[in-house]
């Protein structure tokens, strides 16, 4: 008698199959983006691993920048949130989700709208947008603070996410959380002391 050992069922498909569906709505957001008529990159014409000066006009269109540790808050919070709302379902579907909402923000925050109430709210008063590479880069960054999230354990994330709340404020005088609060309510007590700087 011949004994037939039981077909395993992986998750590896359904695994991929997320993951397409994140990189499907990153390149949607791109093509968005450039139908939008945002610059694919920099108008200096070359791209940078890191642009170090916030107020230029290289900031928020190269690969990363001060604002980069922001997006990898996104995708702790995002990962807590996801996880949260809906524990049983797939790490990878919940990245989906985050994705969607990340490549939604990113939408809305290089529309005309949003680009006009942080040049009126903010201390950037030249800001002109993200390149394209830019913000498919936060959405990537967003990407990263998720599975980042998901493998450390939450007091290392919770820590993170401080020390990256506290350097750049301390360094450019903006981070999330003043990102978030300038542009909601605006406090001209916040706004001269960034532009101190």
């Amino acid at each position: 008698m011949t004994v037939v050992p039981p077909v395993e069922t992986s998750p590896r498909p359904r695994t991929l199959l997320w993951i397409g569906a994140c990189l499907a709505v990153l390149a949607l957001q791109v093509a968005v983006e450039l139908v939008m008529g945002r610059t694919p990159i920099c108008t200096c014409g070359f791209v940078k691993l890191f642009e170090p000066v916030v107020n230029s006009p290289g900031n928020s269109q190269h690969l990363a920048d001060w604002y980069t540790p922001s997006h990898i808050i996104h995708g702790f919070l995002f990962y807590a949130l996801t996880r949260w709302l809906s524990p049983r379902k797939p790490r990878t579907a919940r990245l989906f989700v985050a994705t969607l909402i990340e490549a939604g923000w990113e939408l809305l925050e290089n529309s005309p709208l949003v680009i006009e109430r942080y040049r009126s709210a903010t201390v950037s008063l030249n800001y002109i947008g993200d390149s394209v590479l830019n913000s498919a880069m936060d959405t990537v960054f967003m990407g990263l603070g998720f599975l980042l999230a998901a493998r450390l354990p939450v007091t290392v994330t919770i820590a993170i996410a401080i020390v990256f709340e506290l350097f750049t404020g301390w360094l450019i005088r903006d981070n999330l959380t003043l990102n978030v609060l300038m542009l909601v309510w605006p406090i001209d007590a916040v706004k001269a002391w960034q532009g101190a700087l």
